[in-house]
């Protein structure tokens, strides 16, 4: 009698695409059998190095090769790094998002620039609902955060529950009364999470995120004390709450409120719209016609709070705006935190304002700014209540995920079930064990204009040459009859020197261009690259020796 053979156990598949060791470009891929959900689909900023990149977007190609198995994609909330790189995916696939309100909002005016050959399927969700796709049940919960509608995600599986924190805070006083849901995150603690995914941004500050309220009294004294000043205040487009003080703000001290920057524009005007966000009638200005106003009547308010270049304040600030022009009657107040990697953008602007006479606030000098994500305390809540068997910490850097697990180990989980995991890593969960296995595709593909992946570490590594050591172009005609130069060499120089001060070191290359060109020619070589090769290494032998630099040399030649 043949003995009963133990199936091997199923396990869930557990791969983020970003959001691990950088900041931003959050996507999750939970997978189970043949069935597989999306969790956020955002955007990151590019590095220092990537030159000329404006955006930057998951790899997708393991979604792409097995999008028979996709059931839908669950926003936890509308910023630009949980939502941005949603219209690229859905440029190769058509499946149903599921979000709360002013996330889809967000998502349906972003669409609108891109042109999809279809009409996706975006579902309106609210915390408290659940949707069931296939084996997987997604129930939304509130969270706070610094934009409405945020929520965290319990995944019901056969295997057990997965939660995911999305970015939260615990803020007792919301703009909009809605406070985290601690009791439903306890009920699903008390039943058992299998696995918790949680958010680690602020894991190393003390204590508690302050309620966003406390911004609201750092505003009324700024507006207060500045009735003589127009008043220009950049923050995150997506904080309607924040959005909303500085119009609140601004009415009851008697100021019109004119808005510039087009995310800004299609923010307000969704939530707006939504009921998200309350503009008493009459006191929007348009930005064309503020000349009808005195500038201590108006608030501006406005994008770049991250120092982006191009924003409305970056262009105020270089005198490039062409509606708003700043000056000494003007106050510029920046209600954000910079990103990891802005601080540079944003120290840019904030000097060059300075440069001008202009007068700043900014979260260094004032609080005109609180986090939207959680403190050491409020993660400590997060683990206490939740009470997973396993765990990975999620949205951060290195430093971050690193001090997310010394947390949850000083609050008793055995390190063998916590998992510090990289993009593309596969985490495989059962219900008694868990472990990496493999890896999937994963990295960042650049979006440079309309391009989407064109530009790689080739073309990037390109641009750096240039940019460091500039370029020499040298033209010559040969005549293929003959094998004979018929015109001498015309060297053509970018970025390298300025060519009326280098007259001397332009006629050694011309000169030397044209030797290197009779040498080839006169060993009989008609392979037209191989010439090109050693003229390239004649004239960098050349350059290197007379001036120590290696700028990137291109020759071109025109046969007759």
């Amino acid at each position: 009698m043949a003995k009963n053979v133990k199936k091997p156990e199923e396990k869930l598949k557990v791969m983020l695409l970003g959001g691990l060791n950088e900041i931003g470009k959050n996507m999750t891929l939970i997978e189970y059998k043949d069935e597989m959900i999306i969790i956020d689909c955002g955007i990151g900023f590019p590095d220092d190095d990537m030159l000329g990149i404006d955006l930057v977007i998951p790899d997708f190609s393991y979604v792409e090769k097995n999008q028979e198995k996709l059931l839908g994609v669950f926003i936890t909330h509308g910023h630009e790094d949980h939502i941005g790189a949603l219209p690229y995916l859905l440029k190769t696939l058509n499946i149903p998002i599921f979000a709360t309100r002013l996330a889809i909002g967000i998502l349906q005016n972003k669409l609108q620039e891109h042109n999809l050959d279809f009409i996706p399927e975006l579902v309106d969700v609210e915390a408290g609902d659940t949707v069931k796709v296939g084996n997987f049940q997604v129930e939304f919960i509130r969270v706070n955060h610094s934009i409405a509608d945020a929520c965290c995600l319990a995944i019901k599986t056969p295997i057990g529950t997965v939660l995911h924190t999305g970015d939260f805070k615990l803020d007792l006083t919301p703009i909009d009364g809605d406070v985290m849901d601690l009791h439903r995150l306890a009920e699903i603690g008390k039943k058992g999470v299998l696995l918790m995914l949680c958010e680690s941004t602020n894991v190393e500050r003390p204590g508690y995120t302050p309620s966003e309220r406390t911004v609201g009294q750092a505003l009324d004294n700024i507006f207060s004390q500045n009735r003589d000043k127009r008043l220009v205040i950049a923050t995150f487009s997506s904080n309607v709450h924040r959005v909303q003080q500085i119009i609140d703000k601004s009415a009851r001290y008697g100021r019109k409120v004119a808005i510039t920057g087009r995310s800004m524009q299609n923010i307000v005007s969704a939530a707006s719209e939504l009921g998200y966000m309350n503009v008493p009638e009459g006191l929007l200005a348009d930005i064309n016609e503020m000349k009808r106003y005195n500038p201590e009547q108006l608030t501006i308010i406005c994008t770049g709070s991250q120092g982006e270049p191009m924003s409305a304040l970056y262009r105020m600030a270089y005198g490039e705006h062409d509606r708003v022009i700043l000056g000494s009657k003007d106050l510029v107040v920046i209600s954000a935190h910079p990103i990891p990697g802005n601080e540079k953008l944003v120290d840019n602007i904030v000097n060059e304002l300075y440069r001008r006479g202009i007068s700043v606030y900014r979260e260094a000098t004032s609080d005109v700014h609180v986090s939207g994500h959680a403190c050491r305390e409020e993660i400590k809540l997060m683990h206490a209540l939740i009470k997973p068997k396993f765990f990975m910490p999620i949205h951060g850097e290195c430093k971050h995920l690193c001090s997310h697990r010394d947390l949850a180990i000083e609050m008793g989980m055995p390190e063998k079930n916590i998992f510090v995991s990289d993009i593309g890593k596969v985490l495989e969960v059962g219900q008694k064990s868990a472990a990496f296995n493999g890896t999937v595709p994963a990295g960042k593909i650049m979006i440079d204009g309309k391009g989407v992946g064109d530009v790689g570490s080739i073309v990037l590594r390109d641009r750096k040459h240039l940019g460091e050591d500039g370029i020499i172009v040298i033209v010559a005609v040969v005549n293929s009859y003959d094998n004979t130069i018929a015109s001498a060499p015309d060297i053509v120089t970018r970025g390298f020197v300025y060519v009326k001060e280098s007259e001397e070191l332009m006629a050694d290359l011309k000169q030397e261009a044209f030797d290197s060109l009779s040498d080839s020619l006169g060993m009989g070589i008609n392979d037209w690259a191989q010439i090109k090769n050693k003229l390239r290494d004649d004239i960098n032998h050349l350059i290197y020796n007379k001036t120590k630099r290696r700028p990137m040399v291109l020759p071109v030649i025109i046969n007759l």
